[in-house]
């Protein structure tokens, strides 16, 4: 789909009537691009997931950026995740590519937020995305309390509830200050006027997201169960303590456990890993000759 010289009202049009993939059709035409560089396999694989671009750039409007510039990055971020999309990894293209989009969206937004930088850590961007959303949060929770809180408590419970250093936190707070104000405030000077909270979208995944999730975490979880499914019970036992639990443990505490050394739990371990890996091979191959 071409972007140059198309507003957005355009775009989303075109986008809304492409066709849906079935994940046989979807998965061709990954082989296709990713094998032989069939770019009618790739233009037709990016106009059919343009509308999740489009859908995606819609939740960013409320940074001031043009719809157009939004949807023109997001198509580039559609592209990014189509060149770089393993079909052998069994996962939905729609699946993967909503990192790429979303990535590319956040860093325009960003680059052109304001001439100074507001940052480019990992704990920085999540705070500029979140920060003035989950601030309403809080003060909502702490006025139903009955409370008031200070900027520095409220500069605390932020960085708590984000999981980030607070000093990033009052870093973004002065320099998103300037220009924001609170997302309680009314829009009109009537009393029944809207909050400006109310006008921000639902951030949540949307129902096909939703369902191709769903559908990759069954499979993975299959795939799982497969791999562990090869390995004896000792082998079996030794991966679910070392990789399946909240707190994994140590190969010292399972040599003793075992009445094995150290060294030969760890051997066993590799041993484990070397089966679960060819487990898996064969059960892609298996799916490859279906399809």
């Amino acid at each position: 789909m071409a972007l140059d010289g198309s507003n957005d009202l355009q775009i989303a049009k075109k986008a809304m009537k492409a066709e849906l993939l079935d994940a046989e059709t979807e998965l061709k035409l990954a082989y296709a691009w990713r094998d032989h560089r069939d770019e009618q396999a790739l233009h037709r694989l990016i106009t059919a997931y343009m509308r999740l671009a489009v859908s995606m750039a819609s939740k960013f409007r409320r940074y001031g950026a043009p719809m157009n510039d939004l949807i023109q990055e997001a198509g580039l971020g559609l592209m990014k995740a189509a060149d770089k999309f393993d079909p052998d990894r069994g996962v939905r293209f729609s699946t993967y590519a909503v990192w790429w989009i979303k990535a590319s969206i956040q860093d325009y937004v960003m680059r052109n937020w304001s001439l100074v930088r507001t940052g480019s850590t990992s704990s920085q961007k999540s705070l500029f995305f979140n920060m003035r959303r989950v601030q309403a949060k809080l003060e909502r929770e702490a006025l139903s309390r009955g409370e008031e809180l200070d900027r520095a408590q409220l500069n605390q419970m932020i960085a708590m509830e984000i999981g980030v250093p607070i000093a990033d936190v009052e870093m973004m707070d002065g320099r998103l200050s300037g220009s924001d104000f609170s997302l309680n405030a009314t829009q009109s000077t009537d009393e029944d006027g809207r909050e400006w909270m109310d006008t921000l979208e639902d951030e949540g995944a949307l129902g096909f997201e939703l369902v191709e999730e769903k559908h990759d975490r069954e499979q993975l979880r299959g795939w799982l169960a497969e791999a562990l499914a090869s390995l004896n019970e000792r082998e079996r036992f030794i991966v679910i303590e070392r990789k399946l639990r909240d707190e994994a443990r140590t190969l010292e505490s399972l040599g003793d456990e075992l009445g094995l050394s150290k060294e030969r739990v760890r051997q066993l371990e590799a041993a484990a890993f070397q089966k679960m890996r060819k487990a898996l091979e064969g059960s892609r191959k298996e799916v490859h000759s279906f399809l």
